[in-house]
């Protein structure tokens, strides 16, 4: 574990193909819905609101922020299975996380939709070839190409990263 609260469990860092490795991280994606859900299990609607840190999104943002970010994950995964290199979309998540509906839906659609979305996006992708796992798609704002394979440690990564800043906010706080 790291002491800077934007890193509760360390920055992303990638790691080479193995088959051990990738039902490590599939089985990540599997249970994120359930993670998350643990993580804000009976928390109020004023810890909710609460920043994970100074500066920080609050636990409802963040749990918006997930669904958000993984539903453009989940697209990305089939561009780069259908397309060959594809483009895919950059958004602006601090915009995204700044939209009407992060604070008039309640988390707990998110959380529904992480389940049904992660079901299938694991669906998708267990059964993929090492090869396939090396297709690539590229992304225009950092002008690089990303395997499938990096994309699942990242998102796998993504998924404990932020229910790490729940979980570590509450340990914190004592709730």
């Amino acid at each position: 574990m790291t002491t800077d609260p934007r890193y509760p469990i360390g920055k992303f860092e990638p790691q080479p193909f193995s088959e051990e490795l990738k039902n490590k991280l599939l089985l990540d994606l599997q249970f994120l819905p359930e993670a998350l859900e643990r993580a804000i299990s009976n928390l109020d609607a004023a810890q909710l609101d609460t920043p994970y840190r100074e500066g920080g999104w609050s636990v409802k943002q963040l749990v918006h922020h997930v669904a958000d970010s993984h539903m453009n994950a989940y697209i990305r995964f089939k561009l780069g299975l259908t397309e060959v290199n594809p483009a895919i979309k950059p958004y602006e998540e601090k915009e995204w996380a700044l939209l009407a509906d992060n604070n008039l839906v309640p988390i707990n659609v998110s959380i529904t939709l992480l389940h049904a979305l992660h079901l299938r996006w694991v669906a998708a992708i267990k059964d993929l070839t090492e090869e396939q796992w090396n297709r690539t798609v590229f992304h225009p704002e950092s002008k690089r190409q990303m395997t499938l394979w990096f994309l699942l440690g990242l998102y796998a990564w993504h998924s404990k990263h932020h229910t790490a800043h729940i979980t570590e906010l509450r340990e914190k706080k004592n709730w």
